[in-house]
C-alpha cells in the first residue's frame, strides 16, 4: 500500500496539469509528443528530478543527439540532474541527414512543448549534446532566443564566426584528454576568452565519450552559480563552500595521483567560479605551489612537445589525404596502413603523452575520412570512385567495422572487379563477421554472390554457404 501511495506522489502532480499526460519524476519519460505546426508526429524524452514540483521555475538542459537516441543521452546526465535539480529533455527527431533549419526547426518544437508543459526559470535554459549534438548545440543561441548556456562534451564551437558579444552565453566544454577534439575545444577557449565570452574547460581522463557523472555534475553546479552570481538565482553559501571545498579535495587527489595538469585545470575552473564569492587565497596558493613543482613543469613541457607533433602529423594527414581523394590513389593504401601501424606502437607506449596523441589522431583521421564521406556523398554527381576508396581506407582506420568492407565489396561487385570483392569478403569474415543474411542481401552482388568463389570463401569461415561449390558437392 505505500508503495501505491508513494507512485502516486510520483505521477499526480504533472497529471493534474493534463489529465492525459501522466509524467514520473526520477526517471525518463519517453515517447512524449511535441506540440506546435509541423511536429504531428514527433515526440521526445523528459526528465524530471525527484523532488520536482510545479510550484517553482527550474533550470532545463535540452540535450541534442543526432541520430534521435533520446532516453541514451538523458540517461548519461540524469544523475548529475537529479543531484543538481535540473530538467532534462531531448528529441527523437534530430538527425544528422536533416539540414541544419529543420534540425533547428526541430529543436524549437521541443523547446516550446516543455516551456508550455513546466514552469521553467527563462534565465536558467541551457543546450548540450556529446560530439555532433554538442556542436549543433553550439549553433542554437545562434537561432533560439534566451540560451543561457552551452554544454559541449567532446565537441568544439562548429563555427565561431556568428558568435556575437550582443548574444552571449555561457559555453561548458567536457572532453577526455585522449579525445581528438581536447585540443580543438583548447583552441575555441581561445576565442571565446577573446570575445568576452564567459566559458570553462573540463577535462577527465577518457576519450571520445559521455563524460563521467561528476564532470556533468560540476558543469550543472557550474551553471547554477553562475546566476547566482548575478543575482538570477539566491546566493546559497552552502552550496558554493561545497563546490570550493570539493574542488580543493579533487586537485590534491589528482596531484597525489601524479596528474598535475589535470589538477591544474580544475584549480583554474574553481578559481574563475569561486571568484565572484569568496576570498581566493587558498587556491591561488595551492596553484603557485603546483607550478612549481618539477612534476608539473616536466609534464607540462612534454605534452606541449607532443602537440607540436600532432599538429605536424594532422597537417600530414590533411594534405595526403585530399591528394589521395582527388587521384584515386589506391597505391598509396600501403602509407596509411604503415601510419595505423605507427599509431598501433604509439598505444602500447610507456609515454602517457605519446598514448594520448595516439588516439586523438586516430579519432582525427576517422573524423576526417567521415566528413569528406558525406560531402561526396550529397554531391549532385556522386564520385563514386572516390567513396570506394575512403570505404577501403575506413578498413584500415576503422578495420573492426563491417560496413567499411560491405561498402567496398558492393561497389567491387557493381564494377564487376570480383577480385577485389573477394579479398574484402575474406578480410571482413577474419574480423569475425557472421551476419550471413545481411552478406546475400548485399546490394550489387546478385551475380557476385552467386560465384563459386564467393561461397568458397564464405564456408571458409562460417561454415555455410547458401550456393554449395562444386568441390563442397
Amino acid at each position: 500500500m505505500k508503495k501505491i501511495i508513494f507512485l502516486i506522489l510520483l505521477v499526480v502532480p504533472l497529471a493534474v496539469f493534463s489529465q492525459q499526460l501522466k509524467i514520473v519524476k526520477g526517471t525518463i519519460n519517453d515517447s512524449l509528443a511535441i506540440k506546435g505546426e509541423g511536429g504531428d508526429a514527433e515526440t521526445f524524452s523528459l526528465y524530471l528530478p525527484s523532488n520536482f514540483n510545479m510550484s517553482q521555475a527550474w533550470p532545463v538542459l535540452f540535450l541534442f543527439d543526432m541520430q534521435g537516441s533520446s532516453r541514451a543521452v538523458l540517461s548519461m546526465f540524469s544523475s548529475a540532474a537529479e543531484k543538481e535539480g535540473y530538467i532534462l529533455a531531448s528529441s527523437n527527431d534530430l538527425k544528422d541527414t536533416l539540414s541544419l533549419s529543420q534540425n533547428v526547426l526541430i529543436a524549437n518544437r521541443m523547446l516550446n512543448t516543455v516551456y508550455d508543459m513546466i514552469p521553467i526559470h527563462k534565465e536558467r535554459v541551457y543546450v548540450g549534446g556529446i560530439g555532433d549534438g554538442g556542436r549543433f548545440a553550439t549553433l542554437v543561441p545562434t537561432f533560439i532566443k534566451d540560451i543561457k548556456g552551452v554544454l559541449s562534451c567532446g565537441a568544439a564551437l562548429a563555427n565561431t564566426e556568428v558568435l556575437t558579444r550582443k548574444n552571449m552565453f555561457y559555453f561548458i566544454g567536457i572532453a577526455g584528454r585522449s579525445d581528438y577534439n581536447y585540443r580543438e575545444l583548447q583552441e575555441s577557449k581561445k576565442v571565446l576568452d577573446n570575445l568576452k565570452f564567459p566559458n570553462l574547460l573540463l577535462f577527465f581522463e577518457g576519450g571520445h565519450q559521455w563524460a563521467p557523472v561528476d564532470e556533468t555534475a560540476i558543469a550543472l553546479r557550474s551553471f547554477t552559480l553562475s546566476e547566482m552570481a548575478k543575482g538570477t538565482v539566491p546566493r546559497n553559501d552552502s552550496l558554493v563552500n561545497e563546490y570550493y571545498q570539493n574542488s580543493l579535495i579533487r586537485a590534491n587527489e589528482l596531484l597525489s595521483n601524479d596528474k598535475p595538469l589535470l589538477a591544474e585545470n580544475v584549480l583554474d575552473n574553481a578559481t574563475q567560479v569561486y571568484n565572484p564569492f569568496g576570498d581566493l587565497d587558498s587556491l591561488k596558493t595551492s596553484k603557485k605551489i603546483l607550478r612549481r613543482s618539477k612534476t608539473y613543469r616536466s609534464k607540462k613541457r612534454l605534452q606541449e612537445n607532443f602537440f607540436l607533433k600532432e599538429t605536424l602529423t594532422k597537417e600530414d594527414y590533411g594534405y595526403y589525404l585530399e591528394e589521395d581523394i582527388l587521384t584515386y590513389n589506391y597505391n598509396n593504401l600501403g602509407w596509411w596502413n604503415f601510419q595505423m601501424s605507427e599509431l598501433d606502437k604509439m598505444d602500447k607506449s610507456g609515454n602517457e603523452f605519446e598514448k594520448r596523441m595516439a588516439s586523438r589522431l586516430r579519432g582525427f583521421l576517422n573524423a576526417l575520412i567521415s566528413d569528406n564521406l558525406n560531402i561526396i556523398a550529397t554531391d549532385k554527381q556522386v564520385d563514386l570512385e572516390a567513396l570506394n576508396f575512403l570505404y577501403q581506407l575506413k578498413t584500415i582506420t576503422e578495420p573492426k567495422n563491417p560496413e567499411n568492407y560491405l561498402k567496398v565489396i558492393s561497389y567491387s561487385a557493381l564494377v564487376e572487379d570480383f577480385g577485389t570483392g573477394i579479398f574484402y569478403l575474406e578480410e571482413l569474415l577474419k574480423t569475425g563477421y557472421d551476419n550471413i543474411e545481411e552478406l546475400y542481401g548485399l546490394e550489387n552482388t546478385a551475380l557476385f554472390r552467386i560465384t563459386p568463389e564467393f561461397n568458397a570463401i564464405v564456408y571458409k569461415y562460417l561454415k555455410n554457404a547458401r550456393y554449395k561449390s562444386i568441390e563442397e558437392q
